[in-house]
């Protein structure tokens, strides 16, 4: 009995099933991870190159091993695509008990130069994409009982920034969408909440450092300091795994009352 109840805190999250979308690297990756090792089956969702995606998955289960992984590619600019998503991820595993809705792009540019195209790609990909999946995973988990649905947005889901129109709306529109969700979900067990990082490190942000410091004639430090992490008052980026670990406790009953939020993960940068 004392066996049990070990691997039952190692694995808490044992006999669950996770979509999380955007999730073939970056922050996604981060929280497919966390919740694989917490126990969970999971399905990956995005781009990348076939051989990469297959090593990922490889990777996920031979680091998790109690945990069943899959790949789906659907392109979730479609909403009928970010709905057979869902299906067939209860399809094939009977269930669906936790959403992540992480994929996203970027583009930067002042409003009268902002490519019409780019804006729609962008509420699309942002928050459409979140909406569908949402709409077709709600009647599942409001039957069982059980749901646990998480958007990533950003700080920028509840401050701006210059030349991010469409981005900022976007994710104002999730944090929106959230508290919808929550009370829609609240007499059903299913909760939904928003994590809103600050800048993460991740391999496209150590890319980005590189180019803003040839682009600008200044060091890496420069970068990091005086230009990504301006807003951030602890000067540090956020990691993938702190976000992984608060995703994990969100689906835990210990996060069971948590719904309705949105939940900075910035160093402070929302708080001035």
């Amino acid at each position: 009995m004392q066996v049990q109840e070990q691997i039952d805190t190692a694995r808490p999250l044992a006999g669950r099933v996770a979509v999380v979308t955007g999730s073939t690297s970056g922050i996604g990756l981060g929280i497919a991870k966390a919740l694989a090792h917490s126990g969970a089956d999971i399905v990956i969702n995005g781009l990348g190159d076939p051989e990469d995606i297959d090593r990922t998955c490889a990777e996920l289960e031979n680091s998790a091993p109690i945990s069943r992984v899959a790949y789906d590619g659907a392109n979730l600019m479609k909403g009928e695509e970010a709905r057979k998503l869902v299906e067939r991820t209860v399809d094939q595993f009977g269930r669906i008990d936790i959403l992540v809705n992480n994929a996203g792009i970027q583009h930067v540019s002042p409003i009268e130069q902002f490519p019409p195209e780019k804006y729609d790609a962008i509420i699309a990909l942002n928050l459409s994409a979140a909406w569908h999946t949402i709409r077709a995973a709600f009647a599942p988990m409001k039957e069982a009982g059980f749901g646990r649905i998480i958007n990533v947005a950003s700080a920028h889901g509840l401050v701006a920034s210059p030349f991010k129109s469409a981005y900022v709306a976007a994710k104002h529109g999730i944090v929106g969408l959230t508290k919808t969700i929550a009370l829609e979900g609240a007499e059903h067990n299913v909760t939904c909440n928003a994590i809103c990082p600050g800048y993460v490190w991740t391999p496209l942000v150590e890319n980005q450092i590189d180019d803003t410091a040839k682009a600008r004639g200044i060091s890496r430090e420069e970068v990091i300091r005086d230009v990504l992490l301006a807003a951030q008052p602890n000067k540090r980026f956020a990691e993938v795994e702190e976000l992984g670990a608060l995703a994990v406790f969100l689906c835990t009953p210990g996060g069971r009352s948590i719904t309705g939020t949105a939940l900075p993960v910035d160093g402070g940068w929302t708080a001035h």
